[in-house]
């Protein structure tokens, strides 16, 4: 990811990013990939089958099941009768479209830190606090 940042490119192809990341680390990889979007202003395609951090951090979903399925808005897709086709109203029901649009995360310990606590020589104070825009 490093090595196609430097050519500050138009759009960022991120195959499965979370695959090797444990749980723990997920959270703050979604922030980091957000502020490289807005830090360098480009796109981003994001492969995953991690449908709540798909459903609850992207602009625009596409859904695929050897065909484009649906695709829009999380909040639209969660609604579309293929995507609810594919999981059943229950299990469409159950992927999360919650967005966290606070200025903090929380601790393995359930202790609140401030986004400004957790990489300060990263990113400058504007793009730290803008949230995840994937």
């Amino acid at each position: 990811m490093a090595r196609a940042m430097l050519r500050e490119p138009d759009l960022l192809v991120l195959d499965e990013p979370m695959g090797s990341v444990d749980v723990s680390a997920q959270a703050g990889l979604y922030q980091l990939i957000g502020n490289i979007r807005t830090r360098i202003n480009c796109g981003i395609l994001l492969v995953s089958h991690d449908l709540h951090h798909v459903m609850s951090s992207t602009d625009k979903v596409i859904c695929l099941n050897r065909h484009v399925c649906c695709t829009g808005q999380p909040q639209m897709v969660a609604r579309d009768p293929e995507f609810i086709a594919l999981f059943g109203q229950t299990g469409a029901d159950a992927i999360a479209n919650y967005k966290h649009h606070h200025d903090h995360r929380h601790s393995d310990h359930g202790e609140v830190i401030p986004l400004s606590e957790k990489a300060p020589h990263m990113f400058d104070k504007n793009i730290e606090n803008s949230g995840p825009q994937i």
